[in-house]
């Protein structure tokens, strides 16, 4: 069955990097856009950014444009996102996601939770 794991969370300073890593298993990896959502305490589920299979196309959201990298390693079945100059607003639960051909979410993992915090 599909899995998605992440890792990499913890808490930062603001101005702080951490990288997440997500270990997806149960498919053919290099066959899907995979995707990083976060949702917020008290806030509804945002779309991050998104790679797709081969990692030709990346997205990001505008407000971490500049900030955050997504990447991914079709021979480890790894998907990263890396977060630079963490803001207190990127404080969240940060999920990997498996994207369906019209780019919607059909899988999603635990997450893994960031705290940005003086």
């Amino acid at each position: 069955q599909v899995q998605l794991v992440e890792s990499g969370g913890g808490m930062v300073q603001p101005g702080g990097s951490l990288r997440l890593s997500c270990a997806a298993s149960g498919f053919t990896f290099s066959m899907y856009t995979m995707s990083w959502v976060r949702q917020a305490p008290g806030k509804g589920p945002e779309w991050v950014s998104a790679i797709t299979g081969l990692g030709d196309e990346t997205r990001v959201v505008d407000s971490v444009k500049g900030r955050f990298t997504i990447s991914r390693d079709n021979a480890k079945n790894m998907v990263y996102l890396q977060m630079n100059n963490l803001k207190p607003e990127d404080t969240a639960l940060y999920c990997c996601a498996r994207l369906s051909s019209n780019w919607e979410i059909d899988y999603r993992g635990q997450g893994t939770q960031v705290t940005v915090s003086s």
